[in-house]
């Protein structure tokens, strides 16, 4: 059966345009209001404090990994020792293209007190707000060695200059984000598809429903695949995924409409009917209600559009 977060986050086509080491010693305190992209962060060494706008500050020590996949403003700063009040750091970038805040390149016997893997990544797919919106605010997975490494590799890929290194970095962050999201998270509380995955009973109704889409799906239906009451599993979807079962198959049938029509390798008729819609022009007014135009016209403007 298709796994629906691995279709997602392959829908979604990540790409890498910044990744980096950085490395600070003594006092220091970063804040960048220019980000507006997917951030993550593993930490290697020591202790630091990360404070993104519009969450909790939360408190990161080595081992740890974080993911936000959305991001405007955030501050990073140290707690061994704590920076004093006013204090603005600006990072350094030595030859080796690392990152350094309180210790000059070249002193390479000195060990620093927080060393971290940054990146930022950025969604290639037009619907990746829709997308993003089945996924947790944020991701926080306490000493998972495998995060480290998948890091790492894309920070590697990422710097080099080597064939089909979009292509390599492309699927790293795509394992990336996947071994991230489906790792014991501090997320879970968070309503989405990844919360409704790791729910027995939910998690068994979308994976029917991403592995048929073209059926002719019932509430009823569906809350059987789940092994619950119609009214229960209503109740407890809308709950846990954060919008009704029929909302949901609506917004990825329609996801999966704009994906075929963008390929240009499918006709409307062929559209309509791999994803469960009995007549082409039941297609149609459903898409054109949902996306605001119909779907010969989207498709006939991706050239120009793309």
């Amino acid at each position: 059966m298709l796994d629906p977060l691995s279709e997602v986050i392959s829908l979604l086509r990540p790409q890498a345009p910044y990744s980096k080491l950085a490395e600070a010693s003594g006092p220091f305190r970063v804040r960048r209001e220019d980000v507006d992209e997917v951030f993550y962060c593993m930490l290697l060494v020591g202790r630091l404090l990360l404070d993104i706008d519009g969450k909790a500050p939360l408190e990161l020590r080595a081992g740890d990994f974080v993911l936000v996949p959305k991001v405007t403003g955030l501050t990073v700063s140290s707690l061994d020792p704590p920076p004093p009040p006013g204090l603005v750091s600006h990072p350094d970038f030595g030859s080796d293209g690392v990152a350094r805040i309180g210790r000059p390149e070249g002193l390479a016997e000195t060990c620093p007190e927080v060393q971290q893997l940054i990146g930022h990544c950025s969604f290639a797919s037009p619907d990746s707000e829709l997308l993003m919106s089945l996924l947790p605010e944020m991701v926080v997975v306490r000493g998972e060695g495998r995060l480290a490494t998948l890091t790492a590799l894309v920070r590697d890929e990422a710097r080099a200059d080597r064939p089909a290194r979009d292509v390599v970095v492309e699927h790293l962050l795509q394992v990336l984000l996947i071994e991230a999201f489906r790792s014991k998270t501090q997320s879970e509380a968070t309503p989405g598809l990844l919360r409704g995955l790791a729910d027995p009973r939910i998690g068994q109704a979308l994976r029917a429903l991403h592995h048929e889409p073209d059926r002719a799906w019932t509430v009823l239906e569906l809350a059987t695949e789940a092994g619950l009451s119609r009214s229960a599993f209503f109740t407890r979807f809308n709950r846990i995924v954060g919008v009704p079962p029929m909302s949901y198959l609506l917004n990825w049938r329609m996801t999966l409409a704009k994906h075929m029509l963008r390929s240009g390798g499918h006709g409307i008729a062929e559209v309509s009917n791999r994803i469960g819609y009995g007549s082409t022009s039941a297609f149609s007014t459903a898409f054109a209600r949902h996306v605001g135009r119909p779907p010969a016209r989207f498709a006939k403007a991706i050239p120009a559009a793309e």
